[in-house]
């Protein structure tokens, strides 16, 4: 019996988060006068850290 936890797979791909970088960029030109813009605009530079 093997006690050695499984490694997770991944959820999404590099390209996956290149794709969610883009359509957040578009929302966060819709709502631009809302006070949430700058919640997905930080959520925004933190994909492009990652992908």
């Amino acid at each position: 019996m093997n006690d050695t936890p499984q490694r997770s797979r991944a959820v999404f791909s590099t390209e996956d988060f290149g794709l969610m970088k883009e359509a957040i960029g578009e929302h966060i030109k819709k709502i631009a006068d809302d006070p949430r813009s700058a919640k997905f605009s930080n959520l925004y530079h933190r994909l492009g850290r990652l992908g």
